[in-house]
């Protein structure tokens, strides 16, 4: 599932293509099973898009009288500018502009969504209402980071996995942080020195993953048709059996909280 560096390179190249615009129609896929995933969609027709924004692994774009898109790209959904070819497989969503281009939001998996919401009103999306902060901002403060490691007894891992103490982070970023900041994931007690440690790991990995445009490993794509180029950068997601950078040990794979999970461990003790 695209993850926050993933997301944030979607969001950077549909932010100007988006903003400024009218949306003039709307579609999604009317199978039985799709309304729940595309939530009053309808609501969008007529309304100017302000500008797109990102939560977590969700985007945002505000529109006129108070609403918002909310959009999310589940396991394998992209976007892409394009004309109304109704024969292009797994669209599940279109919106037509004012500029006469059309907004395609192609899914193979359809755990992707759509959805116009009042702004700021969550309830029909509970895992966006209750993120934790975004890691790249100063909300994400490295003593209450601290203080919220303190006060849960979840393994580590699962615990980042959950989004609460901190937004964004997923399965790739997870493992990429925890071995930089030298800790076991499933370690339940992170004290300040190392929850300090994992603060700091967590904004690099992120960020020099933002810089290269997300991992692309199969479906994760950009507006443009590009690929991310961060997976020949990983250390430790993906890499089972490879010699750890730090100390050449082999690293190890085990399932926690139903994810796998690549560690080293000499270097990540609980």
């Amino acid at each position: 599932m695209p993850e926050l560096p993933e997301v944030e390179s979607v969001r950077r190249q549909l932010d100007p293509g988006l903003s400024g615009r009218t949306v003039t129609d709307a579609w999604y896929d009317p199978i039985p099973a799709m309304p729940r995933q595309f939530l009053d969609v309808e609501r969008v027709v007529d309304r100017k898009i302000h500008s797109v924004g990102r939560r977590g692994k969700f985007l945002i774009s505000p529109l006129d009288e108070g609403l918002e898109v909310v959009m999310h790209l589940g396991m394998t959904g992209s976007f892409s500018f394009e004309t109304n070819d109704p024969y292009v497989p797994y669209v599940r969503a279109r919106l037509w502009l004012d500029d006469d281009r059309v907004l395609a939001f192609r899914d193979v998996r359809r755990f992707g969504r759509m959805a116009v919401v009042d702004a700021g009103r969550y309830e029909a999306i509970p895992t966006l209402a209750m993120l934790g902060p975004e890691p790249l901002s100063d909300d994400f403060d490295p003593d209450e980071f601290a203080r919220v490691l303190a006060r849960t007894k979840s393994p580590i891992k699962p615990y980042l996995l959950s989004q609460r103490p901190v937004a964004g982070v997923g399965n790739i970023y997870a493992d990429e942080a925890l071995w930089l900041a030298r800790i076991h994931p499933t370690s339940r007690r992170v004290g300040r020195v190392r929850a300090h440690a994992l603060h700091a790991a967590i904004r690099t990995v992120l960020e020099d993953s933002i810089d290269r445009e997300g991992t692309t490993f199969r479906d994760y794509v950009m507006v443009n048709g590009d690929s991310g180029r961060n997976a020949d950068f990983l250390i430790a997601y993906g890499q089972v059996g490879r010699p750890c950078p730090r100390c050449t040990t082999s690293l190890r794979k085990i399932v926690l909280g139903g994810r796998g999970t690549t560690y080293c461990p000499r270097c990540q003790r609980a």
